[in-house]
């Protein structure tokens, strides 16, 4: 067995430690109810169990990144794999060093599925080791990636506080119309996230079933002289095919359900051999996702929402407005650093300029001034509690963006990391 195999054991060993520790801190936070011991007692028993088991998990994700860093003969930062699992461990870093200054359970429960979530996300991208191209094999990677991720792992931290926060003080039982619309948007914010999860599942399953299509695109190209060249490629999917390529024709389909051809064809506005394959999957991921909301709400008979409210009584909404901010202001100077200074520095030796309106860079900056107005609204607008909770749940949505939507769906010198 050779270093990236066992790194990949090691990775599989972070993410169960990972579960275990979530489970651990929902005995921390809900079991006080049912236990013999005192509530003090028993809060401060299973948290230490639950902070130790996370602690183990934090362990074996670093051996499954030095592992694989020494198997590779580079760091592994250079694919969507790579950087997603190396986010999540920096995840895991910002949750270690804010648990051990506010000593708060609660934090636990919302940052540990978090970090399995992202993990899982991870899982779905392709896992071999990527050469990097010679522009990219410079120290500056190593300082720009780590540090851009490191300061998008605070801005993760502030948005689990802050959507906490959100479903601490919003009134469910309320029915006037401030109040309704409040609780409709916390309760899309965990449609969204059930939406992700079942993205993840979703993806595996087939995989599981060893589902496969295969369509042949025609692929008109026009050049800069306005002549127009004509190419075919070949166009896989892992999923059953509700949108097929644009301009495609059906090599293999497995039937699914009595599908046996596409329900619908790619719009054509939408550009890329990929287009199709990625517009499929989101629209799986809907599908699954809003039919496993439906379930969830069908079993707890009220909202989600409500549901989390009920059990978070006991906590002080300042602790976790104070947390939401404080992890944001830690974040903010590294990811200055690291997603703008270094990548500058980076962008010069690799491109020979310091910016050049890729995408990556266009929001790699919207998330910098997104982040630049939270503080300012914080500081001089006096925008605390709600306000400020909605700007951080917000801006993660922006960060991910910038991480995912930007490397798979928009094309720039940064497409080498997606898949």
């Amino acid at each position: 067995m050779n270093l990236v195999e066992f790194s990949s054991i090691a990775f599989i060993a972070a993410f169960f430690l990972y579960c275990f520790g979530f489970l651990f801190y929902g005995v921390t936070v809900m079991g006080k109810k049912f236990s013999n011991r005192k509530p003090e007692e028993h809060q401060k028993r299973w948290s230490r169990i639950a902070f130790v088991t996370s602690i183990i998990g934090f362990a074996a994700h670093l051996t499954f990144f030095f592992t694989r860093w020494i198997g590779s003969g580079q760091i592994p930062t250079s694919n969507m794999y790579e950087f997603m699992t190396f986010l999540a461990m920096m995840i895991m870093l910002a949750f270690i060093i804010t648990y051990a200054i506010y000593r708060k359970p609660l934090l636990g429960l919302f940052s540990l599925p978090l970090t399995v979530i992202i993990v899982a996300l991870a899982a779905v991208f392709p896992q071999e080791v990527q050469p990097l191209i010679p522009a990219l094999q410079s120290m500056w990677l190593k300082v720009h990636v780590t540090t851009a991720a490191l300061g998008e792992a605070f801005f993760a931290v502030g948005f689990a506080a802050g959507l906490m926060y959100l479903l601490r003080v919003v009134n469910f039982k309320s029915t006037d119309k401030a109040a309704r619309r409040e609780q409709r948007w916390v309760e899309f914010c965990l449609y969204v996230i059930i939406v992700i999860i079942a993205f993840v599942g979703t993806v595996f399953a087939f995989r599981g079933a060893h589902y496969q299509a295969s369509f042949k695109q025609e692929i008109s190209v026009i050049s800069s002289t306005g002549q127009e060249s004509t190419s075919v490629e070949t166009v896989e999917y892992t999923l059953p095919p509700i949108f097929k390529p644009y301009n495609s024709e059906v090599i293999e389909m497995k039937p699914f359900l009595g599908m046996k051809e596409p329900l619908l064809e790619t719009p054509v506005w939408m550009k890329g051999v990929n287009a199709g394959r990625k517009l499929n999957t989101i629209v799986w991921s809907i599908i699954v996702g809003t039919i496993l909301y439906g379930i969830v709400r069908l079993a707890l008979r009220r909202p989600i929402g409500a549901v989390i409210h009920s059990g978070m009584g006991d906590i002080d909404p300042d602790d976790l407005d104070e947390i939401s901010y404080r992890t944001i202001v830690i974040g903010y100077p590294i990811y200055t650093l690291g997603a703008l200074i270094f990548a500058m520095i980076w962008a010069y030796i690799a491109w020979s300029r310091f910016w050049g309106w890729d995408p990556k860079e266009v929001w790699a900056l919207i998330t910098w001034l997104y982040y630049t107005a939270y503080l300012h609204l914080r500081l001089s607008r006096g925008w605390h509690g709600k306000k400020s909770a909605w700007l951080a749940v917000i801006g993660f949505v922006v960060v991910m963006f910038t991480l995912i939507g930007v490397n798979l769906v928009l094309v720039g010198l940064h497409s080498y990391a997606g898949a």
